[in-house]
């Protein structure tokens, strides 16, 4: 569990809901329906229009990775991949093929079938960075629609706050609605800004970390199947691999 993205949600929240309180405003006067319905599913339609729908989907599926990233645990791979180094110089590569039917990791699966199957170092490295920048490439398109839904929201507030205001310049007549009229228009203009801010855009910075991270463990790995496929010897590959474990 990432602590720190709880965190920051709760700060966020006492930050605007406190700060409008502080100011004199009431809880009540954030809510505005048309502004919600303006700024949310006009930033929505937006959104959808841009991407792509595995793209949507795969957003969504990779969203709770804010709250609960992927467990990368380097030492410990780093550990796995000097064992297989063992079996492979006193049993040669067949014997990590029982290890390759049993891994429920697609990539690290894919790595020692390939280490079975004889695949020279060239081929292994190419076959699995073509995998790997793919995943990278799919899971960024995932991020980039939370910032996507940070550009858009700004200005979807902007439009929600003139039409607010054009609906009070159609009521200069009765003076007791220009306030409480002025105040519902510019409420659109805080929920894009916002949300923009305090979510989409941190949702998305966010996301990019979990996937950058996920590369350099995925590059550690591989390097770590090459240097077997190289015929290293374990303790070499051991102290290629630590230099992943200082720089992530």
């Amino acid at each position: 569990m990432d602590v720190l993205s709880l965190i920051g949600i709760v700060l966020g929240l006492v930050a605007i809901l406190g700060g409008a309180v502080a100011k004199g405003s009431s809880l009540g006067a954030l809510w505005n329906l048309a502004a919600f319905l303006i700024v949310v599913i006009g930033t929505l339609g937006a959104t959808l229009i841009q991407a792509r729908t595995a793209v949507f989907v795969h957003a969504l599926r990779i969203f709770p990775w804010v709250f609960r990233p992927p467990r990368l645990e380097m030492e410990e791979m780093i550990e796995r991949i000097v064992e297989w180094s063992q079996i492979s110089r006193k049993e040669g590569l067949l014997g990590l093929e029982n290890l390759s039917d049993e891994e429920p990791d697609p990539f690290i699966r894919k790595g020692l079938q390939l280490l079975v199957d004889g695949a020279e170092p060239q081929a292994l490295r190419q076959i699995l960075e073509a995998d790997l920048d793919n995943r990278e490439l799919f899971d960024l398109q995932g991020a980039k629609v939370f910032e996507s839904m940070g550009i858009y929201s700004p200005t979807l507030g902007i439009i929600g706050a003139v039409m607010g205001l054009m609906a009070v310049m159609q009521n200069l007549a009765d003076p007791a609605k220009l306030g409480q009229g002025i105040a519902a228009a510019f409420v659109a203009t805080i929920y894009g800004v916002g949300m923009a801010n305090l979510f989409f855009l941190p949702v998305s910075n966010k996301l990019k970390g979990v996937v950058q991270a996920r590369v350099n463990f995925q590059t550690m790995l591989l390097e770590g199947l090459i240097s077997i496929a190289e015929g290293e010897n374990p303790r070499n590959i051991e102290n290629k691999l630590s230099g992943f474990v200082q720089g992530g």
